[in-house]
């Protein structure tokens, strides 16, 4: 299961879309830092493509991994600059609790700050 979770960051970190959906359960859930949340597998994959065009070179660096049963938390950074412009990266911490059914992520929910990605995403004039 831990292993699911890590392939799932690397193919964050590698904008593999297809590798995430491949990754991803039928139902797969995810939850934003703001508690907006996006059901089914197909749905999330449209997200993650905006995701990746507005934020081109973003990550996820893990430094700690906690698992019980199922669900895991990890803690760490996430970053990446807006449209590849280096005057508008980010860098900040954040955690992520993912829940593994079936060798498939069900669920992924990110807690952050999102403040200074909100205002360099506005600075740019694109609405949220």
């Amino acid at each position: 299961m831990k292993e699911t979770v890590l392939v799932f960051i690397e193919r964050i970190n590698d904008h593999d879309v297809e590798g995430l959906g491949a990754l991803m359960s039928d139902d797969h859930t995810f939850i934003d830092a703001h508690g907006n949340q996006i059901s089914g597998r197909e749905q999330m994959l449209t997200g993650w493509r905006g995701y990746f065009e507005w934020f081109p070179d973003y990550y996820i660096e893990i430094t700690d991994v906690f698992q019980e049963g199922e669900a895991f938390a990890l803690f760490g950074f996430a970053g990446g600059s807006f449209k590849g412009k280096q005057s508008e990266s980010w860098r900040l911490p954040a955690a992520w609790k993912a829940s593994v059914k079936d060798s498939r992520v069900a669920l992924w929910q990110v807690f952050a700050d999102t403040k200074i990605p909100f205002e360099i995403i506005e600075r740019n004039n694109i609405a949220g």
